[in-house]
């Protein structure tokens, strides 16, 4: 399961997908440090969103940043 990258909380699956459908991030519940999904995360959900398995286990794989990263 994903953790802030400050405070090293560990997040609900429900507040991941909301998360990942946020273009402005999302503060932690702890700490209130902004939390975005990772470049790399991204990357392998544009591929990922061709698979149902994927969509199972996005909770379970995705990376935060405290950074908005670009996407490419």
């Amino acid at each position: 399961m994903a953790r802030c990258t400050s405070c090293q909380t560990r997040w609900k699956a429900k507040d991941i997908w909301r998360l990942g459908f946020s273009k402005q991030g999302k503060a932690c519940s702890v700490c209130g440090e902004r939390q975005y999904i990772s470049a790399k995360t991204q990357k392998m959900m544009t591929l990922g969103y061709i698979s149902l398995a994927f969509a199972l286990f996005f909770p379970f794989i995705i990376k935060l940043s405290n950074k908005d990263e670009p996407f490419f």
